[in-house]
């Protein structure tokens, strides 16, 4: 199957979750080979983020790429757009340190991209590694695995004390036809907006965190309910949970062929596990 990148450039502006600063995206077309790159039009001389698992600095509820004071927070919804939409190369330039959050979802970038569309370039895709034999990253009883498989699927579970939420269970595959692919992820995946718990809000704004955060962008859970219904899937907490796994694997350049099981997982053991099938190479 051969790369493609955008056929035209796309643009929105929005919050930061946790910085609460509004930052300017501009998605640009780039060529065979380049990858998905972040570009900090803010500062001097232009720097360079790839979008690589090597490149991940922090995972504290979101995750971060780059190198000491130069960084961009919160990549992992675009970056699930972008890869579960089939685009293989972008640049991506932004004028702050953060991501907009947007719906809290994936979904405004998915309609930016099938909007422009796609230019198929006249190199092949990357030849996806084969995960040839169990791995697993886990913490207490939340792990993440990649077990092997003739496709790619993302299968998630999570459980929480809350009886909205519950215990959720979800299971999405990436299929080889990039068209079927594209609309599977904008329609079962990308709707799916980032969650939290009513009871830890107070305490993450006071550690600095989700100063963006608002009933707006974010699904919100307490002990009598949601604080702001209705939710577009009757289980889309954990969908949300896919689309934060579909991003963080997405470092990897393409997607190896496994099934990815993960329950109660984080950024952290996502990208552990990530790191893992690099390192090993298969």
């Amino acid at each position: 199957m051969q790369q493609h990148t955008l056929a035209a450039e796309i643009t929105q502006t929005g919050v930061g979750l946790h910085s609460g600063v509004n930052t300017q995206v501009r998605i640009l077309p780039s060529e065979t080979g380049s990858g998905r790159y972040f570009v900090r039009v803010d500062l001097p001389d232009l720097p360079i983020i790839p979008a690589q698992v090597t490149g991940v600095s922090h995972t504290v509820l979101s995750t971060q790429l780059g190198e000491g004071e130069v960084s961009i927070r919160t990549v992992e919804h675009l970056l699930a757009a972008l890869s579960g939409m089939g685009v293989d190369n972008a640049r991506i330039e932004i004028n702050g340190s953060e991501v907009p959050l947007l719906d809290g979802s994936a979904s405004v970038w998915t309609a930016n991209i099938a909007q422009v569309g796609l230019v198929s370039q006249a190199v092949n895709k990357q030849i996806p590694l084969t995960v040839t034999e169990p791995l697993c990253i886990h913490q207490g009883d939340a792990f993440v695995c990649a077990l092997p498989a003739p496709d790619t699927r993302f299968s998630y579970g999570i459980d929480f004390d809350l009886p909205a939420i519950g215990n959720q269970w979800h299971s999405w595959s990436l299929t080889t036809e990039l068209e079927k692919a594209s609309t599977s992820f904008a329609t079962e995946i990308a709707p799916a907006r980032t969650f939290g718990l009513l009871h830890q809000i107070e305490h993450l704004q006071k550690t600095g965190l989700i100063k963006g955060g608002s009933l707006d962008n974010a699904l919100v859970c307490g002990p009598e309910g949601w604080l702001n219904p209705p939710l577009r899937f009757a289980n889309e907490p954990v969908r949300h949970k896919i689309l934060d796994l579909v991003g963080d694997l997405s470092l990897l350049g393409t997607f190896p062929l496994a099934h990815f099981l993960a329950y109660k997982a984080s950024h952290n053991l996502h990208i552990q596990l990530a790191q893992k099938i690099l390192d090993l190479g298969f």
